[in-house]
Formats: structure tokens, C-alpha cells, sequence
């Protein structure tokens, strides 16, 4: 296949509901697409909002050996040598001071957080429900214990609030001091200011020498939206949430029935 007849030089997909299907895997339709397009010379890279240790099994069992943004942007992940190249840690004294603020408007909150590093924990305090699943997670009985080393990010829950209204009102409350971002069904997070998936695919695509106008992404969230702006073409998943559809250039089939490839396989002429 020559490296003419593919228009992208890099192709950015999230994980979850977008290259991965709802049980973890990766269709052998979708492998076989992205093959290609490597193969006819364009870059692959991962780009999620789980932190490192709950992507690098997704990522080895994909063969996957090049670059990874993982946590929202706040790492980029070389996944053939199994080590963090930029690591961003959120400001704890200034995520309390958020959070402080966000539970002053709306009340009190459930909270988690995913510690930084190769090996970081994703505690969970008392009160903050865990979706049922393989990733591993460390309950804690002292909140006090989330701050007690870096994390990348710390994960919200409200007792009453959608995720919709949660991350509305939480950003118009902390907005000024910290980032906040829906990444899932449940799954509202607090980030750095100014980090975003965006941020870590440009550092990423910088590092291989490519640029935003050379790359296709893909994605299913409103944390992708930083993303698809980015992107010279973005491609919401036919499950995406509504913000997210709002803004890419073209909607694929969903991440069960192979959105990916489907768009890939017609860029490549199949």
C-alpha cells in the first residue's frame, strides 16, 4: 500500500467506547484497518483518559509499541519501553481549594483520585461508586489519604447531580482554578488547568514530527472535544455524546460495529 494513497500521516483514537468495544476489546476488523494505515506509512496513537497502569494491558495485548496519552493529556506513555516520557500533576493545594468551592455550591461530594506514575493507585474514598469492571482500585477510609502523594487527576460523584449538570456546575464554580472534563458514563474528573487530550497528542505528534493538520481522530466524549479541535478531522463514534457529535466533522458507525475501520477502510480505498 503506498503511503500516497492515505491523506493522514497520524490517526489519534480514544479507548474507551471509540477503539474498544464494551467488553475490552479490540475488533479483529479494527486491528486489521489500523495495520493498514501504519503500514502506509501514518502513526497511530492512543490517546485516554485512563492513567497509564490502566492502559498498558489494553496496549500490550494490542502489539502496541509506540506512544500513548494517557490521563487526559497529562501523560505521554512510550508503550514499547514501558516508560513515561512528560508526567503533569494536578496542584493538590489548588484542587482542594476547587473542590472546596464546587461542594460550598452544590454540596458534598464522592471522591477518587488516580495517583501519578507507572504504578499509580486510583483510590477511592468512602461514598464514591465504582463502575463494575476489571480495572483495580484502592478503597481508602481517610479522604485525607488522596492527597497524601501527586495525582493526575481526581475523579468527582454527587449524590443527585447527572454527570452533565455535575460537570456544568463544577466548572462554572472552579473553572478558573482547574479543568473539568465528563470522560465517561459516571465519570467526571478534575484536571490541571489548560491540560486537555489536546495538549498531550500535540507533544505526542511533536516528538514523531507531526502536526495537527496531518492527523484524523476519533473519539466518543466531551473530553475528546479539545481533541477534534485540534485535529485537522475529528470522528465522533455513533454512541458519542451529543457535545461531542456538535462538533466533528463526520459521525461513524459505533464502537461495536467498527466506526474505526469503517472510516479508515474508505480512506485507504476499500
Amino acid at each position: 500500500m503506498s503511503p500516497a494513497l492515505f491523506p493522514y500521516k497520524l490517526v489519534a483514537t480514544d479507548l474507551d467506547g471509540t477503539l474498544l468495544r464494551g467488553d475490552e476489546t479490540v475488533s479483529r476488523r479494527t486491528r486489521d484497518a489500523l495495520a493498514a494505515v501504519t503500514a502506509a506509512g501514518a502513526a497511530h496513537i492512543v490517546v485516554t483518559g485512563r492513567s497509564v497502569p490502566w492502559t498498558r494491558h489494553i496496549l500490550d495485548d494490542l502489539g502496541y509499541d509506540g506512544l500513548a496519552v494517557c490521563g487526559q493529556g497529562a501523560q505521554v506513555y512510550h508503550a514499547g519501553e514501558h516508560r513515561l516520557l512528560t508526567s503533569v500533576t494536578l496542584d493538590r493545594q489548588l484542587a482542594g481549594l476547587a473542590l472546596a468551592k464546587i461542594e460550598a455550591e452544590i454540596g458534598p461530594l464522592a471522591l477518587a483520585a488516580s495517583r501519578d506514575g507507572l504504578e499509580g493507585e486510583v483510590l477511592v474514598a468512602p461514598g464514591y461508586r465504582v463502575q463494575e469492571g476489571p480495572l483495580p482500585v484502592m478503597a481508602i477510609d481517610d479522604p485525607a489519604e488522596l492527597w497524601s502523594a501527586p495525582v493526575n487527576k481526581v475523579y468527582i460523584q454527587h449524590p443527585a447531580l447527572d454527570d452533565d449538570a455535575l460537570t456544568k456546575a463544577a466548572r462554572q464554580t472552579a473553572g478558573a482554578l482547574v479543568d473539568v472534563v465528563m470522560a465517561g458514563q459516571g465519570i467526571v474528573e478534575i484536571l490541571p488547568l489548560g491540560l486537555s487530550k489536546a495538549t498531550g497528542l500535540s507533544l505526542a505528534a511533536r516528538r514523531l514530527g507531526l502536526r495537527a493538520a496531518d492527523t484524523i481522530a476519533f473519539g466518543d466524549m466531551p473530553n475528546d472535544i479539545p481533541m477534534f479541535g485540534w485535529a485537522a478531522h475529528g470522528v465522533a463514534m455513533a454512541n458519542a455524546h451529543d457535545e461531542l457529535k456538535a462538533v466533528a466533522h463526520e459521525i461513524t458507525a459505533s464502537n461495536e460495529h467498527d466506526g474505526i475501520a469503517v472510516i479508515l477502510e474508505q480512506l485507504l480505498g476499500r
